[in-house]
């Protein structure tokens, strides 16, 4: 049986769990989410608590079991806390600004880039080059992070680009003379 699938997530009294046909709607302080559950996985509540079970041992079957409880606990925790990822800036010249939902980087290009902001995410900027994305869906403020990274990856010999607030550059030594 799997470890994770079976524990129960604890349901805070500040959000409302519904399940009809297969969706679960969680909704909190900070919002609503809503996700499609796979057939094989049945969700309960049952005193104050969420239980997962599935119908077969089959391995498909198991790592949905896990995967669905963790994305469901995830979604709790998003409606009450958020979710946030901080990133940095690092190059002489580089910064970014807001302009209503669009982001605009200068990131070392012959022109800005303008980063349109989905629907449910938050970008904060300090000093102009550390920027915090926020929102309830983990998924979404994660793949919104990983997206702005790549614009400009971290280069290592001189570390500009945009990086995770607690990611390492690895740093190279450059060409050295005779």
């Amino acid at each position: 049986m799997s470890r994770i699938g079976k524990k129960a997530i604890p349901i805070p009294s500040n959000v409302k769990v519904r399940l009809e046909d297969h969706e679960i709607f969680v909704q909190g302080p900070k919002g609503e989410l809503k996700r499609r559950i796979p057939l094989p996985v049945k969700p309960v509540i049952q005193d104050g608590q969420l239980v997962f079970t599935r119908t077969s041992e089959e391995r498909e079957v198991r790592s949905l079991h896990g995967l669905t409880r963790t994305e469901v606990a995830n979604m709790i925790a998003g409606v009450t806390q958020g979710f946030s990822k901080i990133l940095e800036i690092s190059g002489v010249g580089y910064r970014a600004q807001i302009k209503e939902r669009t982001l605009v980087l200068n990131l070392g290009f012959s022109h800005p880039v303008e980063f349109e902001l989905p629907e449910g995410i938050e970008a904060t900027i300090e000093k102009q080059t550390i920027l915090t994305i926020k929102g309830i869906n983990k998924y979404l403020v994660g793949q919104v992070a990983a997206r702005l990274r790549s614009l400009r990856p971290p280069e290592p010999y001189k570390g500009k680009g945009v990086k995770y607030r607690d990611e390492k550059i690895l740093r190279k030594e450059g060409k050295t003379g005779k």
